[in-house]
């Protein structure tokens, strides 16, 4: 489950990019809370603090229990826009968490046991196809991630989304049932030295034949 963090925040007056700059110079950085079915609520937020939670990553899965003047609201971070000099934070949006409510994000994808996989022991490519997954989740139960078993996989087979264990309430957004989360090749090599064995191969059997 996604982890819950607590994040200070403070209702904001006036909107556009005038109060915008002026949050800034402030030290603060414009946010806005909107959805639950409630108006959207401008808000600011401590800018150290708020660099620091977006570079340490995952922040786009992280639900925060904002605590804006006294009123707690859980939310999670839908977008945020970075100084594209600076790198720093200039806005964030953040939607609302009701109970019951579901969310359509994208899930990150961990590969494990790679070293139980036949055909990456031989020297084999894994080609991923997805290294995150967007999927309709529950509001209460954001996973982290999901994990993708690589045990016993072999040269010329492939993953798909039926053999992943998905958390309860997630589904996929793809309309593929069935789709390929990843497949692993054999070496280039060993494709390259394939074709000649197989050619020569050709003319014994016909020499049986005859």
């Amino acid at each position: 489950m996604a982890e819950t963090k607590k994040l200070a925040a403070t209702v904001r007056s006036g909107t556009g990019k005038g109060a915008a700059r002026s949050v800034r110079r402030e030290g603060r950085i414009p946010a806005v809370l909107y959805g639950g079915g409630e108006a959207p609520t401008p808000i600011s937020l401590e800018k150290k603090n708020l660099t620091q939670l977006i570079f340490a990553g995952h922040f786009l899965t992280t639900i925060f229990e904002l605590d804006i003047g006294g009123k707690k609201e859980r939310a999670i971070p839908r977008d945020y826009q970075l100084d594209v000099v600076k790198d720093t934070p200039l806005h964030v949006d953040f939607l609302r968490l009701k109970p019951g409510s579901r969310l359509r994000l994208n899930v990150p994808v961990h590969f494990i046991n790679q070293e139980t996989s036949p055909g990456l022991k031989r020297g084999g490519a894994l080609n991923i196809v997805y290294h995150s997954i967007e999927m309709w989740v529950p509001a209460d139960n954001i996973p982290e991630a999901i994990t993708a078993d690589l045990a016993g996989m072999d040269f010329n087979e492939s993953l798909q989304i039926s053999a992943i264990n998905l958390p309860e309430g997630c589904k996929p957004t793809n309309p593929d049932k069935n789709f390929t989360v990843a497949s692993l090749a054999p070496p280039s090599g060993a494709a390259e030295e394939a074709a000649p064995a197989a050619a020569a191969a050709a003319p014994a059997k016909e020499e049986k034949k005859k």
